[in-house]
């Protein structure tokens, strides 16, 4: 904002003025507080829920794919199961 000057300030305020009217500012400015207080709040929320420290290892596309085939394969044994 320290590129804005007096003068550019004072245009933008008699905009919001004529666009929202002298009664409804107030109650647009008190809206505008409440959805930026509650988005730095979820902000927050998100980075306190993620992670601290990265994975310890990344896992080769080899460990990934045997992986990936256990869990195939138990997911058939339970469709399997399910059916009898």
């Amino acid at each position: 904002m320290s590129n804005l000057g007096w003068g550019e300030i004072l245009i933008i305020a008699v905009v919001f003025v004529m666009l929202f009217g002298a009664k409804k500012l107030p109650d647009t400015a008190r809206a505008v507080g409440r959805s930026l207080r509650i988005f730095k709040s979820e902000a927050a929320k998100l980075r306190d829920d993620a992670p601290d420290d990265p994975p310890a290892a990344v896992l080769s596309l080899e460990e990934q794919a045997r992986r990936l085939e256990e869990q195939a394969a138990r997911l058939r044994s339970g469709v399997q199961q399910d059916k009898l």
